[in-house]
């Protein structure tokens, strides 16, 4: 299948995917508020999607400082890198609730598992957001109001019990679907369990995306030490079964010291069991340096090239699978904004 867009816009959005944040004029006004998510590496940082070319690339964003700059060209803006453009005809694209078109919420951002490269366990208490069921469920259906509305997707922290959290995002499940009886609900959740993922389908959830993070067993032992490996799998494998295909996903980092080799055939492990991997490049920031150099030394800085490398590899594995990200309608692949996604952009 042919991509969406084309070989010129892919680079650029790889470029942006694999450098660092957006400078954007001090005197100019955002038309909307951006982004602040409490979850993963990007967790406290303040973030804009970019569309041009038909995709779009979600950076954190900087008054002051910036690999990119954001450039109010006539007709609209420019995203440049020194003296080259690197994206022209480029749009501001809002979000709805941290995608675009999507209610995407973390229930809690306190978490024991202590991942290296992620920053949801290190923020500060006044960007927590300390959100209550009421509350998420107001902000849910205020959401599906709006135009363009696609979805729900719900992640969450462990701040307590694995069990705890589960049975919290179950009974969340349970009221949205009661008040959106039609809706799209993707749950990206922390399971070990195949009982855990049966209740989450149970509750009238309808894609899962579950974490494994990396293939190379050495780099998960020391960046997610709270983690169980096989139980992860276990539980991807018993979601295929229960949601169907083109229904589970699965986060790979690349950029942790892994070999491509690896990547791939986690690509295929997934795919063999039914399910879509997500490539996703791993993002460096002040929150989370000291803990990834610690755990896992000084790091290859991931280079726009390894991006579209991997992508082109995993579409090859999607093929061969019959496989697709595109029919997804919730969480990161029907956001496409933090990673090159097969059959779109490459």
């Amino acid at each position: 299948m042919e991509a969406k867009v084309s070989p010129d816009t892919a680079r650029a959005k790889a470029e942006l995917l694999a450098g660092g944040a957006v400078r954007i004029p001090k005197d100019f006004r955002l038309p909307f508020s951006p982004s602040r998510s409490t979850a993963g590496p990007g967790a406290g940082l303040a973030e804009i999607v970019f569309s041009f070319g038909g995709t779009r690339a979600k950076k954190a964003i900087s008054r002051t400082e910036g690999e990119f700059e954001l450039i109010c060209a006539s007709g609209g803006f420019e995203i440049t890198r020194g003296d080259d453009v690197i994206a022209d005809g480029v749009e501001l694209q809002p979000t709805l609730l941290h995608a675009p078109f999507q209610a995407f919420i973390n229930v809690d951002s306190r978490c024991t598992l202590s991942c290296a490269f992620c920053n949801s366990h290190r923020l500060e208490h006044d960007l927590t957001k300390n959100l209550t069921d009421d509350k998420i469920l107001a902000m849910i259906t205020e959401a599906a109001s709006a135009d363009g509305f696609q979805g729900v997707a719900l992640t969450s922290g462990v701040p307590g019990s694995e069990n705890e959290t589960i049975d919290r995002i179950v009974g969340l499940i349970g009221r949205i679907r009661a008040a959106l009886p039609s809706a799209a609900i993707g749950v990206e959740p922390y399971v070990t369990h195949p009982r855990q993922v049966d209740a989450i389908k149970a509750a009238g959830a309808t894609e899962i995306k579950i974490n494994i993070e990396s293939f190379d067993q050495e780099i998960f032992d020391r960046v997610c030490p709270g983690r169980d490996y096989d139980a992860i799998l276990h539980a991807v494998n018993h979601a295929c079964e229960v949601f169907g295909r083109n229904r589970v996903c699965s986060n790979i980092i690349f950029g942790l010291g892994e070999t491509d080799d690896s990547v791939l055939y986690g690509t295929k492990v997934l795919a063999n069991m039914g399910a879509v991997a997500t490539l996703r490049a791993l993002r460096v920031n002040k929150r989370n340096a000291s803990a990834l150099e610690e755990a896992l030394g000084t790091l290859k800085p991931v280079t726009a090239d390894r991006v579209l490398t991997l992508a082109r590899g995993q579409k090859a594995i999607l093929e061969e699978y019959g496989l697709t990200p595109l029919e997804f309608k919730t969480m990161c692949h029907a956001c496409m904004s933090c990673d090159i996604v097969p059959f779109w952009d490459v």
